[in-house]
């Protein structure tokens, strides 16, 4: 189950935020785009629960952007992000139109849209309930690297599945995925029979959500998720590039 973390700090939410452009369909879904299109390497970043609007995932969907990558932040929840203050659709409820685990589908469609593009090699990034869908993508050659970040419910069967390099990035406070259970993927990574190349982080002091949900205010939050996104794009790097 979700946690009540999954909703903390709810993000700004702007349809018109970033340096980008939103398009009505790219792969079939709207999309916030980034980057130039002469890139031959792209990454597809998967919101939280709040969606693709949030302000701070499309300020790193334009950071990932200048490191080179052509990016795509689809609207795998059609418009219908989580809103904690309808008291009428808590999460539990929300999330039975919501299953991260069917956006595997659905991003076929995406990559195969990238692959048209000329893009060589396409990685996913997932923040909580975006981390599970990136897993499921990283259980079958869709993809060429994977980072997840705080991930919602993932378990330790799921992680014997992945198939491509991985970066699995958690929280020290994270009830969803504690420290002890990341840890615990990474042994499975280790003792994989394929060797799939994989990096495991814990972040000291923080919780879930701080990659993607925090106060531009707070200088130690920021550092720690300017630390994150560093951490993402040098997995790309290594892998996509």
């Amino acid at each position: 189950m979700a946690s009540s973390q999954c909703c903390d700090n709810p993000p700004a939410l702007n349809p018109a935020a970033g340096e980008g452009k939103v398009v009505d369909s790219f792969g079939g879904l709207k999309a916030y785009l980034a980057g130039s299109d002469e890139s031959k390497a792209a990454v597809i970043l998967i919101s939280d629960v709040f969606g693709f609007e949030s302000l701070n995932l499309r300020k790193i969907a334009d950071k990932v952007a200048l490191s080179g990558y052509f990016v795509v932040v689809p609207d795998f929840l059609h418009g219908d992000p989580y809103a904690p203050e309808n008291a009428e659709r808590p999460l539990p409820v929300w999330r039975k139109s919501h299953d991260p685990k069917k956006d595997f589908e659905e991003a076929k469609p995406v990559i195969a849209a990238l692959k048209e593009k000329g893009m060589s090699s396409v990685g996913a990034a997932g923040y909580c309930w975006g981390g599970v869908a990136v897993v499921e993508l990283a259980k079958a050659p869709e993809i060429q690297a994977a980072v997840v970040l705080h991930p919602g419910p993932v378990t330790v069967d799921d992680i014997k599945e992945i198939k491509c390099p991985i970066s699995i990035l958690g929280a020290e406070i994270d009830h969803t995925a504690p420290p002890e259970l990341v840890k615990q993927f990474e042994q499975v990574l280790a003792a994989n029979s394929a060797q799939v190349p994989h990096f495991v982080k814990i972040f000291p002091g923080v919780a879930h959500g701080w990659s993607v949900r925090y106060n531009h205010d707070d200088a130690a939050a920021v550092k720690s998720a300017e630390e994150a996104l560093g951490d993402t794009i040098d997995w790309f790097n290594k892998y996509l590039k």
